[in-house]
């Protein structure tokens, strides 16, 4: 019998190795809802899923499709990174129409709300929204963008599950259930889609490539990585949701996508290890 399982465990390929792998890290959380997307650009057939359509609460990973939407337009020539509106922090629910306003409190930018009421550059918004997973700044991004257009976006893209309906701390709509929403496979679509220059002008996934490895929020995929490797990607979380989706570029390797969602972990730092293990796993297999 165990010379069967070890014959069995020889013939793996590497592929099946980390998936096996990876498989027994998630079981470790138990109750936790996780999805995995690993897919090394240039090689479809070194991919590995696991519950790659499952749709979970997008958290701050939505802000990667609004930025595809604002470079999009800016290649279309509808909409300027030079131009400067007034900063405002009054927005409407999608509910009613009511007004809300975004908690400095709550924000990873606090600093921005100080430039209430100034003219603050939509290229600034833009990279703060990313950089620093700025709410304010991304609320008042998608004001000017839609956020139907930037759903429109998505499925020209090809992501069919992750859908943008509002803007961050629209209190009656999430009350309501309205939440933006993703998948692993479609933020994995949007990665890729930018780092192949498949999403936007060359300039523009330039451009976006840029604003994604200037993250300043560091803890989950890069943790799991070799100091200096460069990374492009982002975060995004809310209470019992720590998501990381990001390409990651080793050195002398093939660049690859990861993504990792996860649901159901209350304690953030039990979420945030599991993911930095997965990072870890990935990367050693990436560069074997």
């Amino acid at each position: 019998m165990m010379s069967v399982l070890v014959s069995v465990l020889l013939a793996a390929t590497p592929t099946e190795t980390l998936t096996s792998a990876l498989q027994a890290r998630v079981a470790r959380e138990q109750g936790a809802t996780v999805a995995v997307v690993y897919q090394r650009l240039g090689a479809p057939r070194d991919t590995v899923t696991l519950a790659p359509d499952r749709v979970f609460h997008a958290a701050s990973t939505m802000k990667v499709a609004v930025l595809l939407e604002v470079f999009r337009q800016v290649d279309a020539g509808t909409l300027s990174l030079d131009a400067a509106p007034v900063l405002t922090n009054a927005f409407t629910s999608i509910v009613d129409g009511s007004p809300f306003t975004v908690d400095a409190k709550n924000d990873e930018d606090p600093g921005l709300h100080e430039r209430v009421g100034q003219p603050v550059p939509v290229r600034e918004l833009v990279e703060r929204m990313i950089t620093r997973s700025s709410n304010l700044a991304t609320n008042a991004v998608i004001a000017r963008v839609d956020a139907k257009r930037v759903t429109k976006t998505l499925r020209a893209l090809g992501a069919r599950k992750m859908t943008v309906l509002r803007g961050v701390e629209d209190g009656k709509a999430y009350a309501k259930g309205l939440n933006n929403t993703t998948t692993a496979r479609d933020l994995a679509r949007l990665l890729a889609a930018i780092e192949e220059g498949k999403a936007a002008s060359p300039a523009s996934t330039d451009a976006m490539r840029a604003i994604l490895r200037a993250q300043e929020l560091n803890q989950e995929i890069p943790a799991g990585l070799p100091p200096g490797t460069p990374v492009a990607h982002k975060t995004g979380q809310i209470s019992g949701v720590l998501h990381d989706a990001a390409i990651v570029y080793p050195l002398g390797h093939a660049p690859y996508v990861l993504v990792v969602l996860t649901s159901g972990i209350p304690d953030e730092r039990v979420a945030r290890a599991l993911i930095v293990d997965v990072s870890r796993q990935v990367f050693t297999h990436a560069t074997r």
